[in-house]
């Protein structure tokens, strides 16, 4: 329990694709927060919001918005302007996180493995020509390969393509959640989600993983309908891992957490290839919190309650304004 009540100021909906599944993670951890104590209100990040952190000032916020404003530094850099302490990475390192392939090249350069790719605007098929850059692709990637907006969450534009003649429809499926696409080498194998939360250590934020979450869903893609309707993806908390692979998947997590300046908590998305190496795929600085969302599955897993976790990380966030 916190050694104080908090008003805490819980941000969730949101204008994105995502506004749905924010709103539930939202309701979740305002109600765990409740449960140890607080004082809760959410809030959507609209006209509204500036004007009531001026008159109301919140102790702290909480940041429920996946996807757009909630991921990619906006709505922390409104806070920080605002003088409002919240839970989560500073304004300008969300960017690193938010590009996948920026992440996806930090993550390479720390010496840790994630599948080949490239990154493609749609201006770029036009100018240079759809059919002979389509044939580039699969020349230098393989089939299967993954296709993704560059920016985003959800799995949202993500689609598998394990035949050439598949990729103009994926494409155009991919494109219409952004300009910019990336195109990544497909690895088979077992997808896990693993979790970060930063504890104080002898005054200082250390990184700690939490048990990493198996997901085994329908299909080639852990896509929206397999992550957000209860029973069609099975979980596995913990991942069915050797202790070499949970070593490397801990080691991973913490890494990209260190790596891209994140802080209090993230949720790294990995995949355990059939050759048992540990591929970073991306990482969310706003983890979902849904009842089919994977961080509260791993706190449960630790033997953690959300509710007393994010406490916890609202007092960090308060000492450190």
């Amino acid at each position: 329990m916190p050694t104080d009540q908090r008003h805490v100021l819980v941000l969730a909906g949101g204008l994105t694709h995502e506004r749905e599944v924010s709103l539930r993670s939202g309701s979740r951890v305002a109600e765990s927060l409740r449960r140890a104590g607080h004082d809760v209100v959410i809030r959507d990040a609209d006209l509204s919001l500036i004007p009531w952190l001026a008159e109301h000032r919140p102790d702290a916020a909480v940041i429920a918005l996946h996807g757009g404003r909630g991921e990619n530094g906006a709505v922390q850099g409104i806070l920080e302007m605002a003088g409002v302490p919240f839970l989560g990475t500073a304004a300008h390192d969300c960017r690193f996180a938010w590009d996948k392939p920026t992440a996806k090249n930090l993550l390479r350069r720390a010496g840790f493995h994630t599948p080949d790719w490239f990154t493609l605007s749609h201006s770029t098929f036009r100018d240079l020509g759809a059919n002979a850059l389509i044939d580039l692709l699969v020349d230098s990637l393989g089939i299967p390969i993954m296709l993704k907006p560059h920016q985003g969450g959800s799995a949202l534009g993500a689609n598998s393509v394990r035949d050439a003649a598949e990729l103009p429809a994926a494409l155009v499926s991919s494109f219409a959640y952004g300009d910019v696409v990336m195109v990544e080498k497909f690895v088979t194998g077992t997808e896990i989600a693993v979790t970060v939360v930063e504890d104080i250590v002898d005054g200082v934020a250390t990184p700690r993983a939490l048990p990493a979450v198996e997901v085994s869903f329908p299909g080639d893609v852990f896509d929206y309908e397999a992550r957000y309707t209860a029973g069609l993806t099975t979980y596995f908390t913990p991942a069915r891992l050797d202790d070499e692979q949970a070593r490397q998947a801990a080691e991973l997590a913490v890494a990209a957490h260190r790596a891209l300046g994140l802080r209090d908590l993230s949720r790294t998305d990995a995949v355990v290839g059939d050759d048992g190496k540990v591929q970073f795929l991306e990482v969310n600085v706003s983890p979902g919190l849904t009842e089919t969302s994977m961080l509260p599955m791993a706190a449960e897993a630790a033997g953690e309650d959300l509710g007393v976790l994010y406490s916890r990380l609202i007092e960090t966030a308060i000492i450190r304004h």
